[in-house]
């Protein structure tokens, strides 16, 4: 017996995702998922919302990230473990599901480590579009780990940075950072501590990653009409920016019951006023309105980024190919019948 079409589940390997990747270009590829999450914020009522499921733990956290919008479901499962780097591991892992809603099949099953990565440059890009100061030239990421190019590759791409500040408390990160930006056309400054490399930027990305209450920015670090966009802080415990900042700032945010869970606001009260992001995009709300405005866009990350950073790879399958077709489905010619099924497949008495 033949399994049907639905019983096959298309997979994206890590493999398959680096020819994915490489074949449409990283900083066009973070331009695409950009245009969905884009969108899809743009229909931000239609999907099911809920705070990341954490299962948290001395060395890290586990979570799952679920979403609908009636038609496709889509989660994603990830790790945030900072001791990992140390052991040579990864410190963020993930894989992520599209099904369909009407029948519950799946449609798509795919790494997600490397795909996060894109959608996170994809989404501090859509949010920047619209908070940053128009004209930007200059970028600073401290925290120059596995996030760091992809960050600045997609500025570039999308909001047109011509130069890029690095630093690291680890010399060695920037190092790599330097090297693998070296052909991309970015004036690419390696800093050597915080303070420096936030002289001229008007955009700040911190993107570290150990799990603790940390002052990666100072009040004085951070000038009038900056845009800070801070990514490292994603779960409860773990911040990147000193609380003055925060009161100094007009606050940007994709979902405040996770974001004052897990973000930098966590340190204000909670009935400190936010703005959500989607209404900006849908001009139900006022973005950037200033030239001496802080913006601050707290990101921590939200399954409809990785729901649209899934629903881009699965359009682009039947164009570029690279993936798999998982029988992972049972598929018995009568449904009833599960149990025939296996009993069919067992060996038979005898047979050689």
């Amino acid at each position: 017996m033949q399994p049907s079409a639905l019983a096959y589940v298309p997979f994206v390997s890590v493999d398959d995702m680096m020819k994915l990747v490489n074949g449409i270009g990283v900083a066009d590829m973070i331009a695409g998922i950009a245009d969905e999450i884009e969108a899809d914020y743009r229909r931000w009522p239609e999907f099911d919302k809920t705070p990341r499921v954490p299962s948290h733990s001395e060395e890290g956290v586990i979570e799952l990230m679920p979403t609908s919008d009636g038609e496709t479901y889509g989660f994603k499962y990830v790790n945030g473990h900072p001791a990992n780097m140390a052991r040579g591991y990864q410190t963020v892992t993930a894989f992520g599901l599209l099904a369909r809603v009407d029948t519950g099949y799946p449609i798509l099953l795919s790494e997600m480590t490397i795909l996060t990565a894109l959608r996170t440059a994809a989404m501090s890009v859509v949010a920047a579009r619209h908070l940053a100061p128009k004209g930007s030239k200059t970028l600073a990421i401290i925290g120059n780990g596995a996030q760091c190019e992809f960050q600045a590759l997609g500025f570039q791409r999308c909001l047109g940075i011509e130069t890029v500040r690095l630093y690291d408390i680890d010399a060695r990160a920037t190092a790599k950072a330097a090297a693998n930006l070296a052909a991309s056309g970015l004036n690419v400054i390696k800093c050597t501590t915080a303070e420096e490399v936030v002289q001229g930027a008007e955009i700040i990305t911190t993107c570290t990653a150990d799990k603790q209450y940390a002052t990666i920015l100072t009040d004085n670090m951070v000038g009038a009409g900056v845009h800070l966009n801070a990514i490292g802080g994603d779960c409860p415990g773990k911040t990147e920016l000193h609380k003055d900042i925060l009161l100094r700032s007009d606050i940007f945010v994709e979902y405040p019951p996770q974001t004052r869970i897990e973000g930098e606001i966590q340190q204000l009260d909670e009935d400190h006023p936010v703005t959500e992001l989607w209404q900006v995009i849908t001009g139900q709300a006022t973005g950037r309105t200033d030239a001496r405005q802080i913006t601050l866009f707290d990101s921590v990350g939200f399954a409809t980024e990785d729901f649209s950073a899934l629903r881009y790879v699965h359009q682009r399958l039947e164009d570029m190919g690279h993936y798999a077709q998982l029988d992972m489905i049972a598929d018995p010619d009568d449904p009833r019948d599960l149990f025939g099924m296996v009993m069919r497949a067992a060996p038979v008495e005898g047979a050689a």
